[in-house]
């Protein structure tokens, strides 16, 4: 079995629309900065993955020098490592998330993102867990300037 860790960050933009997160659309005052959708938890998920196969982080992979990459759906980046994982034999044991964000509220959004999560693993959604918390108004989560997202990923041999 392996196990990866990884996590990304996002600033906030002024700008009204739709965060992506976790591969879904979260309608909310502020969107996020970042080359491609900035999709903080797939990010994540993303390194998590590529550290338990020892391949580096997303930005190898994907860098944000790339003009291919600019505004690209992370979804598609996801199913791209995705697949380089099923290749080696590996299967998802389990994953977990973590987004830190003082805004939007996740709760309501968080078992869309598990359902899209467990759907883009190939996965029983009993394998997937989301989860939020706040920075109790500490930082720049606190201040509500960005949000970060963790993710802990188990992959097991098919």
């Amino acid at each position: 079995m392996r196990i990866g860790i990884g996590t990304d960050i996002h600033p906030f933009r002024n700008t009204p629309g739709d965060l992506r997160l976790a591969g879904i659309s979260v309608p909310h005052e502020k969107t996020l900065v970042g080359h491609s959708d900035a999709d903080v938890v797939l990010h994540a998920v993303i390194d998590a993955v590529l550290g338990a196969m020892g391949e580096g982080d997303i930005g190898g992979l994907f860098p944000d020098t790339d003009p291919a990459y600019r505004g690209a759906d992370s979804a598609e980046m996801f199913c791209r490592v995705w697949r380089m994982a099923r290749e080696r034999g590996y299967r998802l044991g389990n994953l977990d998330v973590a987004i830190l964000a003082e805004q939007p509220r996740i709760a309501p959004h968080a078992a869309a993102m598990r359902r899209r999560l467990a759907q883009l693993f190939e996965a029983d959604l009993s394998r997937v867990n989301v989860k939020a918390t706040t920075a109790e108004g500490l930082g720049f989560i606190g201040r509500r300037e960005g949000i970060a997202a963790q993710a802990v990923v188990l992959l097991l041999p098919r």
